[in-house]
């Protein structure tokens, strides 16, 4: 019991860790990039600055996320408040895909009507090569979290299997952040040596492709979340498992998972009870069984347990999902 709890409050507080570092480093990003952006007149780099300042934004969203979603149940919340999470998770792809996108694309199409050309890009390949230094240290950070999580599935299933919305935002952020100063530094060495400035334009209108195509994902992953993903597979076979070995169950019909937050699950166990057993014998018999599990698995927030016949069960289950009318 002790190491799962110390497990789950490691990894809320590397989480919370990750996003403090992401934050440091992208407002001294945006910081730089903003003042080369108006020293130069680059779009490629106010684009950049753009997704700095999104990006420092989305941070300070994350952190109010962890904060509100800390808050204990109450009357209104009985089940607590970890979603908010979920919630802000969602609002931080949003606004990658409605500012950090949407600006970019919007500076690329006006550069690429209307070229202008870039003033002293010596600051703007300085200033990038510092920003990816910082950025970079950043990524480093994130991967080491969620290399863990890869090493066991790779890093897509890692991804689409995560619960934890901030520590897979940052990496994807950091992804995104390198990918688009590699992009903002080809534009610039284009729009200056092929005397182009059109190039800086084009450049703006990669970036808000690829942010866009960040967003989506991370859009995606965060709705799931928030609409309600069952707990990992693992959870739940140990859980039945607990149910079936305990004296007095004939037999654990079905659970039913739901993440309430990234270490927070409510459940609700169907389990059919010998026949002999009286109602405070089967009384006893679930708090066995919530004791056994909560034991093994003090993530379960809430349990619930329903005294239930297989066939009644299959019955409900059917009906469920529209197999029987």
């Amino acid at each position: 019991m002790r190491s799962e709890i110390s497990v789950r409050a490691a990894a809320q507080g590397s989480s919370k860790t990750i996003v403090r570092a992401a934050l440091i480093g992208n407002m001294l990003v945006a910081a730089t990039k903003t003042a080369a952006a108006f020293w130069t007149g680059s779009s490629a780099m106010m684009s950049e600055a753009v997704h700095s300042v999104v990006d420092t934004s989305n941070e300070v969203l994350l952190l109010y996320g962890y904060h509100r979603a800390s808050r204990p149940p109450d009357e209104s919340h009985p089940l607590g408040y970890g979603r908010e999470l979920y919630f802000w998770s969602f609002i931080v792809a949003l606004l990658i895909f409605a500012l950090g996108s949407g600006v970019s694309l919007y500076q690329g199409l006006l550069h690429v009507a209307a070229p202008e050309p870039i003033e002293d890009p010596i600051v703007s390949f300085v200033v990038l090569g510092l920003s990816f230094l910082f950025e970079g240290a950043s990524w480093l950070f994130a991967l080491r979290r969620f290399r863990s999580e890869s090493e066991r599935f790779g890093y897509y299933q890692a991804f689409v299997r995560s619960k934890d919305p901030p520590a897979f935002m940052v990496l994807l952020e950091d992804s995104a952040a390198l990918v688009g100063i590699a992009i903002a530094a080809g534009a610039t060495a284009a729009a200056v040596w092929l005397a182009q400035p059109v190039w800086d334009g084009v450049g703006s209108i990669l970036i808000g492709i690829l942010l866009g195509i960040a967003s989506i994902g991370l859009a995606r992953e965060s709705k799931s979340l928030l609409i309600g993903e069952p707990a990992h597979p693992e959870l739940a076979r140990s859980i039945l498992a607990i149910a079936r070995r305990s004296p007095g169950v004939l037999q654990a019909n079905g659970l039913l998972t739901a993440q309430l937050s990234p270490s927070e699950v409510v459940a609700a166990l169907s389990v059919e009870f010998a026949d002999d057993k009286r109602a405070d014998d089967i009384e006893q018999c679930v708090i066995s069984i919530e004791t056994e599990i909560r034991k093994q698995h003090p993530s379960v927030a809430a349990l619930f347990i329903k005294p239930q016949t297989d066939a009644r069960y299959r019955t409900v289950r059917g009906r469920r999902l529209g197999l029987w009318s």
